[in-house]
């Protein structure tokens, strides 16, 4: 199942503060980045992110689930109704997520 445009605007919409938010259509779904980094995505209408050291130690229940059969598991994200928490967590991972790959 594809996720909808109208729950990646709400998510655009809880990560309105963050500056340097986008997003890019993939197969149905969107992946987000956050200053050019990859943070996670939107797979059948769930945001899901990077299960990096510093996402996990910032929430208090983790939950790993699958975007898509065959991927690696990344962390699903219940609070986002909260954008208090979800612009912490955003700037918790920046540092260390990879950083872009260079185009040749």
């Amino acid at each position: 199942m594809a996720s909808s445009k109208e729950y990646l605007d709400f998510i655009m919409g809880q990560l309105s503060e963050l500056e340097d938010i986008t997003y890019r259509k993939m197969m149905g779904e969107y992946i987000i980045y956050f200053r050019g980094k990859i943070v996670g995505g939107i797979y059948d209408d769930r945001l899901l992110v990077k299960p990096v050291k510093s996402a996990v130690d910032f929430m208090p229940n983790v939950v790993y689930e699958l975007p898509y059969e065959g991927a690696k598991e990344m962390l699903f994200i219940d609070e986002v109704d909260d954008k208090n928490f979800l612009t912490g967590l955003f700037g918790a991972m920046y540092d260390e997520l990879p950083a872009p790959k260079k185009k040749k």
